[in-house]
This record gives C-alpha cells, structure tokens and sequence, in this order.
C-alpha cells in the first residue's frame, strides 16, 4: 500500500525558493510569461482607456487618470512589499529578504516620481495650479525622498549585513507614512479627491470608467513583478560576483 506524500511536501517547496539558486531558475521560467501577460493586459487596459466615455466634469482630461492612479497605487505597494522584507530581514533572517528590499527600492521612486508628476499634469487644469501642499501631494512628496534615502542607505556601506539591518529599520520606520497618504484626505481637508474605488461603501466611479482603471492597474502591477523579479534576479548575480571577487583576493593574498 503506497504512502501519501508527507503533509510538508507543499510548505517545503515554497521554502525550497529561499535558495537563491532556486528562486533564480523560477524567475527565469516565469518571467517571459509575464512579461507577456503585463504587455497584454496594458494593451487591452489601453484600449478600453481610450474607448472610456469622458467625465462630465473633468472632460477628456479624466483619461490621465489610468495612468495616474496606478502609479499612486504602486508607490505605497511597492513600499509595502519592502516593509515586509524588512520583517523578514530582522525577524525571519530570510536569504532573499534584503534582495527584494533592495530591488524594489529603485522601482518604488520611480513609480513614485511618475505619480507626482501625472498628479501635477492632471492637477493643473483640475486646481489651475501644478502643485499644492496639501496632506495627500504632501505625504507622497515625503515617500519619494524615503525611497531616495533607503537607496542611498543601501549603497552607503561596505559591509552588506550592517547595509541590510539598516535598510530594513528605516523602512519599517517609515511605513507610518503609508497610512497617512491612504487617508491623509479623509483626516485633513485637501484639494485631493476623496477615495472612490478601495471603499468600505464600494466605488463610487461608474463602472464605464472603473474597469479601464481596474484593468490598466493590473497591468502595471503584473509589470512591476516583472520588474522586480528581474531585479532581485541582477542583484543576485552582482552579489555572487562580488563574493567571487573578495575570494580570489584572499587566495591571492594568501
């Protein structure tokens, strides 16, 4: 009578991908395919952007809106996603936790960069002015410079363990600010409009606007993982060759 597999059989491939070899030959296998998914799924998000009726306020203009959003939507994702690696640098001391910290620090600031600015250009006809202080422009203008700091501070040292519990401390420090650009318009009154899709109520956007939004948003996560699995995947290989390198000079020096 065969036996059924062991119950940690499932649990132990996932930890299997704490190897770095490991989680290298899956990100190569899975990251042309979605590559491929983000490509399109952007262009059909593309497509129904562009077939959107306009809104009967904003106009034509509303359509920065399917870029706009999904950016915003990154920046605080992408910190999230670091905060946990940090966890799982202090906590769990995962091999791969500093790596996707790491990794996704660069691509944080980008999307953060791009939210800011779409956020101007959407805002100058809508406020007639390109910028404002107020809570919501505020507190995302802080977590651009967190995502330029956390860069900075893993590159500022030569040993990689003093780099990577420093990096993680000041990212869990500063994910405070994550809920404060989520509600920063529900708490202060600001010229930013309130939430309309992620609502205890439901979205108040009408559903001919709402699923381009939805599908544009999937995209540009799908293409952030492509992303990031491609960077963790460089970092890897940069560490690798590194220690490759501080071993031939001590072979050398020998």
């Amino acid at each position: 009578m065969s036996e059924s597999p062991a119950p940690e059989t499932a649990p132990a491939r996932w930890i299997d991908l704490a190897n770095p070899t490991r989680f290298v030959a899956l990100a190569d296998r899975i990251v042309p395919w979605l590559a491929v998914a983000s490509a399109g799924v952007l262009v059909v998000g593309l497509y129904l952007s562009f077939a959107a009726p306009e809104d009967y306020q904003q106009g034509i203009t509303v359509r920065i809106m399917y870029i706009h959003v999904p950016f915003a939507w990154l920046s605080m994702f992408c910190y999230t996603l670091m905060a946990a690696s940090a966890l799982g640098t202090l906590v769990w001391r995962h091999p791969l936790a500093d790596v996707a910290l790491k990794s996704a620090a660069p691509l944080g600031a980008v999307f953060t960069a791009l939210a800011l600015i779409t956020g101007s250009i959407w805002g100058k006809p809508m406020w007639g002015t390109w910028w404002v202080w107020d809570a919501r422009l505020t507190s995302v203008f802080v977590l651009f410079l967190m995502y330029l700091g956390i860069i900075a501070l893993t590159r500022a040292f030569d040993d990689a363990s003093r780099s990577a519990w420093a990096a993680a401390v000041i990212t869990l420090v500063g994910f405070i600010n994550i809920p404060i650009i989520k509600f920063s318009v529900d708490w202060w009154n600001t010229l930013h409009q309130p939430a309309s899709v992620f609502r205890l109520e439901g979205p108040t956007i009408d559903p001919s606007l709402l699923w381009p939004l939805l599908v544009m948003a999937a995209g540009f996560t799908l293409l952030f993982v492509v992303l990031h699995l491609v960077a963790m995947r460089t970092e890897i290989a940069r560490r690798r060759v590194a220690a490759m390198r501080r071993l031939a000079v001590r072979q050398a020096s020998a």
